[in-house]
C-alpha cells in the first residue's frame, strides 16, 4: 500500500499535479515518439490515485476519481494535441483569438471522457489484481464513447500506443483499435498490481506476468505475420504521388491560382515527365477554385496528362440546390481522364467541426463567426460513403483528411455480399499543422486502417506524409514531412478480408464483455471473502 498511501496522504494540489504530469508524459507514447513503455509508468499513477479514494464515501470517491482522470486527460491531450493551435496561425488576423479554445478547451472537453472512465472504474473497484481489469475496461468504454459522441474524435486513442510498433499493430486485423486499446490499458497498467493488499505474493505478480506474456505473444504473432505475408502488385499500374508542400496561406487564395497550378504541374512532371505513369494523385482541396469554373486550369491538366493517364485529385465541388440561392459545396475527390472528362466524384462524409462547418451554422455566422476554411455556409456532407471507380484501378475507398481516423466508418455500408474494394485512398492536407507531431499522428492512424482492413493504402498529402502502404502496414515508399516532390510506386494487392473487416467490433466487444464478467466474478469473490 506504499504508493497509494503516499498519494492519499499528499495534499490535494500534489495529487492534482501528479495526475497532470502523468497525463502529459503519456503523450510520449504517441507518434512521432512512439515510446509506448512510458505508459507502464504513467497509467499506474492513475490507478494509485483511484486507490487513494479507498474508504471514502462513494460520492466523494467517485468525484475524486473523476477529477484525477480529468486532470490526467487534460495533461495527455494538451501535450498530445497542442499542435492544433497551428491551424489558427494560418490566417491569424481572423482566428488567433480562438487558439486558446483549441489548445486548452478541446483537451478539457476530451478529458471529460478520461474522467468518466476513472469514475466508472471506481464503481467496479476492488483490492487486488481485479482492479487492473476494471481500470482497463472502464477506460476502454470511455475511449469508445470519445470516438462516437458529438461526431466523435478518437485521435490518440490509447490503443495507438501499441500500434506504433508494426508487430503489435498486426493484432488490429483481428481486434481493431478498440481491442488494442483494451490490451494496452490492461497490460501497461499492470505494474500497479505490485502495490496494494493481496491474498498472496503469487497474486501480486500475476497481472504483470500475464501482461508480459500477452505482449510477447502479440509481438511474436505480428512478427510471424509480417515475415510470412507476401504481397503482390496490381499489374500494369504505375502510380505517381505528388506532394507540393504548398504554404497553407496560399492554398485558398484565388489570386494565387496560376501559381498553384504552375507548382503542381512542374512538380508532377519532375523526374523525367509523366511517361509510363498510369495514375497521378494530387492531395486534398488542391485548388483555390472550382474546376467547372476554370476551363483554363482544366485545359492545363489535359495538356500535362499523357494519353491514358488519369489524374485523381482533391477539389471542391458545388451542386445547385433548387429553391436556394447558395449551392452546396462538397470537399471531394475527383477523377479526371486525359481528355479532360471528369470520370468520377466522391464527397466527404465526416466533416471537421469548426474547420469545415459550424454547429448552428446560420446563427454563428450571423454573429460574425466562420469556419477555418471560410466557406460561407460551410461544406455539405455526403449522406453515405461510396466506392470510387478509377479507370485502370480496382475500386477505391475514398477517405478525405481525418475520415481515416474513424475505424467504424471506413467501409461503405451498402457493399454487396462478396464485394471488396482494392485499396484505401486517403487524400489530406496536413499543412494546417506545419512541422508538428500532428501529421505523424495522422499518418499512423491512417496506416492502422490498412492493417485492420487488409487493404493497401495510397496516402497523398500537401506537405507530408505521403506514402504507399501495403495491407499489413509496411511502407513501400514515402515522402517525409515538409518535402516537395513526387514518388513513383506500384499498387500493392489487397489481402482476403481480415477478421476485423468481416466482423467489425464483434470480437473487441466480446473481449469487453468477457472483461466485465471477470470483474464481476472477482468483485463477488471479494465480497464473500
Amino acid at each position: 500500500m506504499l504508493m497509494p498511501g503516499l498519494l492519499r496522504a499528499a495534499p490535494a494540489r500534489w495529487r492534482a499535479l501528479a495526475a497532470l504530469l502523468a497525463g502529459g508524459l503519456s503523450a510520449l507514447a504517441m507518434p512521432p515518439f512512439g515510446l509506448w513503455p512510458v505508459l507502464a509508468l504513467t497509467l499506474p499513477v492513475l490507478v494509485f490515485l483511484i486507490d487513494a479514494t479507498a474508504g471514502l464515501p462513494l460520492r466523494r470517491a467517485l468525484g475524486l476519481s473523476f477529477l484525477a482522470g480529468w486532470l490526467f486527460g487534460l495533461g495527455y491531450f494538451i501535450a498530445g494535441l497542442w499542435w492544433i493551435g497551428e491551424a489558427f496561425l494560418v490566417q491569424a488576423d481572423a482566428f488567433i483569438w480562438l487558439m486558446p479554445f483549441a489548445v486548452v478547451g478541446l483537451p478539457a472537453y476530451l478529458a471529460l471522457y478520461t474522467g468518466l472512465g476513472c469514475a466508472l472504474a471506481r464503481l467496479m473497484w476492488m483490492p487486488g489484481p481485479g482492479r487492473i481489469l476494471a481500470f482497463a475496461l472502464a477506460l476502454t468504454v470511455a475511449e469508445v464513447l470519445r470516438g462516437a459522441l458529438l461526431t466523435g474524435f478518437p485521435w490518440n486513442d490509447f490503443g495507438y500506443a501499441l500500434a506504433t510498433d508494426l508487430r503489435f499493430a498486426q493484432a488490429a486485423s483481428v481486434i481493431g483499435l478498440t481491442g488494442l486499446c483494451l490490451i494496452a490499458l490492461a497490460t501497461l497498467a499492470s505494474p500497479a498490481a505490485l502495490f496494494g493488499a493481496y491474498d498472496s505474493g503469487r497474486l501480486r505478480h500475476l497481472p504483470l506476468g500475464l501482461a508480459v506474456g500477452l505482449l510477447a505473444a502479440l509481438w511474436a504473432g505480428g512478427q510471424w505475420r509480417l515475415a510470412t505475408t507476401e504481397i503482390g502488385t496490381v499489374p500494369g499500374v504505375r502510380l505517381r504521388l505528388m506532394q507540393p508542400d504548398l504554404p497553407q496561406d496560399q492554398k485558398f487564395r484565388y489570386d494565387a491560382r496560376r501559381t498553384v497550378m504552375d507548382l503542381y504541374i512542374a512538380t508532377s512532371e519532375s523526374q523525367g515527365g509523366l511517361d509510363g505513369v498510369t495514375h497521378l494523385f494530387w492531395p486534398e482541396s488542391a485548388f483555390p477554385f472550382f474546376l467547372e469554373r476554370e476551363p483554363e486550369a482544366l485545359a492545363r491538366m489535359v495538356a500535362m496528362l499523357p494519353p491514358g493517364t488519369t489524374l485523381v485529385t482533391g477539389a471542391a465541388r458545388f451542386q445547385t440546390v433548387p429553391g436556394r440561392d447558395r449551392p452546396d459545396v462538397f470537399n471531394s475527390v475527383r477523377v479526371i481522364d486525359s481528355s479532360g472528362a471528369i470520370r468520377g466524384n466522391a464527397d466527404k462524409v465526416h466533416l471537421v467541426p469548426f474547420g469545415e462547418y459550424l454547429p448552428f451554422q446560420e446563427t454563428l455566422e450571423a454573429i460574425g463567426l466562420e469556419a477555418l476554411t471560410r466557406v460561407r455556409g460551410g461544406f455539405a456532407a455526403a449522406r453515405t460513403r461510396t466506392l470510387l471507380d478509377i479507370p485502370g484501378l480496382p475500386a477505391a475507398v475514398p477517405l478525405i483528411c481525418y475520415e481515416a481516423i474513424f475505424p467504424d466508418e471506413v467501409m461503405p455500408a451498402d457493399l454487396a455480399d462478396g464485394q471488396r474494394p482494392g485499396f484505401l485512398l486517403n487524400l489530406s492536407n496536413d499543412a494546417w499543422f506545419g512541422l508538428t507531431p500532428g501529421p505523424y499522428q495522422h499518418f499512423e492512424q491512417s496506416r492502422l486502417r490498412a492493417i485492420e482492413q487488409g487493404l493497401p493504402l495510397v496516402r497523398v498529402t500537401n506537405n507530408g506524409i505521403s506514402a504507399v502502404i501495403d495491407p499489413v502496414g509496411r511502407i513501400t515508399s514515402s515522402l517525409p514531412l515538409g518535402v516537395r516532390g513526387v514518388l513513383d510506386d506500384s499498387l500493392p494487392q489487397g489481402l482476403a478480408a481480415t477478421i476485423y473487416a468481416a466482423q467489425g467490433n464483434l470480437i473487441p466487444y466480446f473481449l469487453m464483455v468477457g472483461a466485465l464478467f471477470g470483474v464481476l466474478v472477482l468483485r463477488l469473490r471479494d465480497i464473500h471473502a
